[in-house]
């Protein structure tokens, strides 16, 4: 009898494990209608983004501002890959009004050197200047969502803790990270990834423990007539 329920409930466990897959497949698919409509819409103000409840996801909204930096406070983000490299996702402190939070704007990917001890030398934005990016929220880190900031700056971080940085910085952070199109004088590559998985990845995955749960009863019918056919 136990045999039996072990056999139904590993059964049972990978067709659920397929139809989670195909739920998680379809909220991907409604992510990416809702990036394509916000990519398409006219960028916001800063305003407009100070504006939008707190609740509300904000990666793929546009967005035009005028930034001054806040000194050369840069964030360096840990453990990121582009092309293969590990390095870092250098994120500067900018102010737009003075009385508003300020806006993290991302620098560029920075490949990591040899010596984890040394930071890399980074380019700084030290002028105004207008940008039209996107603007797109990390997500947490189900394991640990702590900042673990270091000392000095360029400050190197372990997660966009966007509670804990303002901490840091004693002073608000807008709850998204600019990534604008173009900034004069640094020409550093821009990741984008807003959708770590592609709703074609959870399909596919989706296939594969369906595939595996009628492997397993085509398995177990076998062996129920191998065992029928002996008595």
């Amino acid at each position: 009898m136990l045999v039996i329920l072990a056999t139904v409930s590993l059964f049972l466990l990978l067709v659920k494990l397929g139809f989670w897959q195909l739920s998680r497949a379809e909220l991907k698919e409604e992510l990416q209608s809702q990036l394509t409509s916000r990519q398409a819409a006219a960028p916001l103000s800063y305003r407009q983004l100070l504006s939008l409840p707190a609740s509300e996801p904000l990666t793929g909204y546009r967005l035009t501002t005028t930034v001054t930096p806040v000194g050369n406070k840069v964030f360096l983000l840990d453990n990121q890959i582009f092309n293969g490299q590990v390095g870092y996702l250098a994120l500067q402190v900018m102010q737009v009004n003075p009385i508003d939070p300020w806006l993290l704007v991302e620098l560029g990917f920075v490949p990591a050197g040899n010596d984890r001890r040394v930071l890399p030398k980074l380019p700084h934005i030290n002028q105004s200047q207008t940008f039209t990016g996107r603007l797109y929220q990390k997500q947490a880190n189900p394991m640990s969502s702590d900042l673990f900031a270091e000392e000095g700056w360029p400050k190197r971080v372990q997660n966009l803790n966007i509670s804990q940085i303002e901490t840091n910085l004693n002073h608000p952070v807008a709850l998204a990270v600019l990534q604008p199109e173009s900034i004069k004088g640094i020409n550093l590559p821009h990741p984008w990834q807003p959708i770590p998985l592609s709703a074609q990845k959870h399909l596919g995955y989706a296939l594969q423990w369906f595939s595996m749960a009628v492997a397993f009863a085509l398995l177990v019918l076998y062996f129920i007539r191998v065992r029928l056919k002996k008595k």
